[in-house]
């Protein structure tokens, strides 16, 4: 005649304090860092002009971006933007955005206004 051989109930006990200790191990081991940071100015702060040139008008859609009026791609706009500012230090640029612009793209915009040395973006919002 055979035994039986009894199995003992399986523990849970265990497998949620290995689970813990792995979550726990994870969350300490990780890093958390900030990739970059956007510096900006609202519109109505109470600023005062960069300089005695007009501002460049700079218009942010999802799918153009419109200085003075005329369209300019990302990659040409710091060219752009030095011609427009020519022999002047500084040049104020009010930037407005339309309502489908996502986060990214005004990131994106922020970080190639920050290469030009002497300007200074102000964002209206959305329009």
């Amino acid at each position: 005649m055979r035994k039986r051989t009894l199995r003992k109930r399986l523990s849970m006990t265990s497998l949620i304090d290995v689970i813990f200790l792995l979550l726990l191990f994870f969350m300490l081991t990780s890093t958390f860092t900030r990739f970059a940071e956007v510096e900006l100015t609202a519109a109505g702060q109470g600023g005062t002009s960069v300089s005695d040139k007009p501002p460049v008008f700079l218009q942010l859609a999802e799918d153009r971006i419109g200085v003075n009026g005329q369209p300019v791609e990302l990659a040409a706009l710091a060219q752009v933007l030095q011609q427009q500012k020519g022999d002047a230090p500084k040049v104020s640029v009010l930037v407005s955005l339309k309502p489908d612009v996502t986060a990214q793209r005004l990131t994106d915009l922020l970080v190639t206004l920050r290469t030009v040395t002497g300007v200074s973006a102000t964002v209206l919002g959305a329009s």
